[in-house]
């Protein structure tokens, strides 16, 4: 199936920011309670180990709110883990509700290109579930700005593009139905547009599917690789991983010599 870029209704710039913060809240709710990172917590281990830092920087982190199991468990082997949240439409009140839940995780509050990266933010840097919004040409300015600034990135996607992905999308718009008021914080405008006006539920499948399509392959992400320039600099690690019933597919970048 080749891969198709069509549009996500949440990436347009007309959508309501707090539709949008609605429906990222709902993804990470989601991942913490499935525990869905779990499988890439020794890929995230190896990058910070590769890059000798106990940094993370987060782009397009959505609410940040995903990251919260995942961080506890990375805590276990590094106690000194620090997260730094960054987004192109940073959602303020979701930064600051994660960090309430973690004093290890902090948050830049302006905007923040994940194609061009500011050179003071130091760390691994990591994407969960938001390369497939990209387009090729933007896809390799975000791994050629990492080799440009010799620094480690981890790509994350938790959907592939095959049928039982896509079918298993179907099944989104009930699973939106039976968290939203287990989702914290409780906000009476995520039920307004779950159950009263359904744009969370009808969204989040048209997304959920074109985000199957969108989502570029082991052999697609080494295609773009292979198109950058010094990419020999840098170790890549690039595969397929079995979680749940499903696979998280990832990139791991690492310098080949570190410089503090």
């Amino acid at each position: 199936m080749s891969r198709v870029h069509l549009f996500e209704i949440a990436d347009f710039k007309w959508f309501p920011q707090f539709l949008r913060n609605y429906l990222t809240d709902f993804l990470q709710f989601l991942s913490n309670k499935t525990k869905l990172y779990k499988p890439i917590i020794t890929v995230i281990e190896k990058g910070l180990d590769l890059c000798k830092t106990n940094q993370i920087i987060d782009l397009a982190s959505g609410g940040g709110g995903g990251l919260l199991w995942l961080n506890s468990e990375l805590q276990q082997t590094n106690p000194d883990l620090k997260i730094l949240l960054t987004d192109y439409f940073p959602n303020i009140t979701a930064f600051e509700f994660t960090k309430k839940q973690a004093n290890n995780i902090e948050y830049v509050s302006n905007s923040v290109d994940a194609r061009n990266v500011p050179k003071n933010l130091k760390g691994l840097r990591t994407q969960f579930l938001s390369f497939h919004h990209f387009k090729p040409i933007d896809a390799k300015l975000i791994l050629q700005n990492a080799i440009d600034s010799n620094t480690a990135i981890a790509i994350f996607e938790a959907q592939e593009r095959t049928i039982p992905s896509i079918l298993a999308m179907l099944f989104s718009p009930i699973s939106v139905l039976v968290t939203t008021p287990f989702i914290k914080p409780f906000k009476i405008g995520r039920i307004i547009f779950t159950y009263l006006i359904p744009i969370i539920p009808i969204v989040t499948l048209w997304d959920g599917i074109v985000s199957s399509l969108r989502t570029y392959s082991v052999k697609e992400m080494t295609e773009l690789v292979n198109q950058l320039d010094n990419k020999d600099d840098f170790y890549w690690d690039i595969n397929r991983i079995k979680s749940g019933p499903g696979a998280i597919l990832y990139l791991l970048g690492t310098p080949k010599n570190i410089t503090k």
